[in-house]
């Protein structure tokens, strides 16, 4: 359940913040951007529903995650494929992001 939660919540961000740069860099209408403004709200509603107890750590984690995520969309959607280090940092940020969430602790 957690990484669905994440995986909804990086398509919120990333799609919401993506339609916004559309909107203004390339002149997209209005609406685009408001759909992608309404998208950036549901990614702060939907990371909320993590049940990790600890704020910091959700966003930490979620961050290195949506690093990953954002390589993705950029090579699937924007056709700005990664190269070999955008997917080594890529990795090394998803290992980051599964150590702070599933660390042993007290």
């Amino acid at each position: 359940m957690a990484f669905l939660l994440f995986l909804l919540a990086g398509l919120g961000e990333i799609g919401g913040g993506y339609l916004i740069w559309i909107w203004v860099r390339e002149g997209k209408s209005f609406l685009v951007g408001m759909t992608g403004a309404l998208l950036l709200v549901f990614y702060g509603i939907i990371i909320t529903f993590q049940q990790f107890p600890n704020f910091g750590r959700v966003y930490a984690a979620y961050g290195g995650l949506f690093i990953m995520m954002a390589l993705l969309w950029g090579w699937l959607i924007d056709k700005k494929a990664p190269d070999f280090y955008d997917l080594l940092g890529g990795v090394i940020c998803v290992v980051g992001a599964c150590i702070i969430l599933f660390a042993p602790r007290d």
